[in-house]
């Protein structure tokens, strides 16, 4: 049961790491937001972004060992890219509360 907290914790953070360094592209900024993206903004979504995928491998490395932990990882990584790419094409306007 420990194990399936921290798996789910390692793809929710995944996620939001994921969705920022997405709307870290100028691009995605403006099909969410509409606006200019400024430059410290994009520096500080890049960092986040990083970060919670940081935090992804730590809990992914907390549920297994290292490298089932790896493996898990990095098809989170997958998985949460292929689900930001679909809400991006699908519905934008969802990504706005992580903007």
């Amino acid at each position: 049961m420990r194990e399936a907290v921290f798996l789910a914790a390692a793809q929710l953070t995944s996620l939001f790491g994921m969705a920022w360094l997405a709307l870290a592209m100028q691009s995605h900024w403006e099909q969410v937001r509409n606006d200019a993206l400024l430059p410290k903004t994009a520096v500080r979504l890049r960092t986040q972004g990083a970060f919670m995928l940081a935090i992804s491998l730590g809990f992914c490395l907390t549920a297994d060992h290292a490298s089932m932990a790896a493996l898990v990882w990095v098809m989170g990584l997958a998985a949460s890219a292929l689900a930001i790419a679909f809400a991006l094409t699908w519905k934008p306007q969802w990504l706005r509360v992580m903007a």
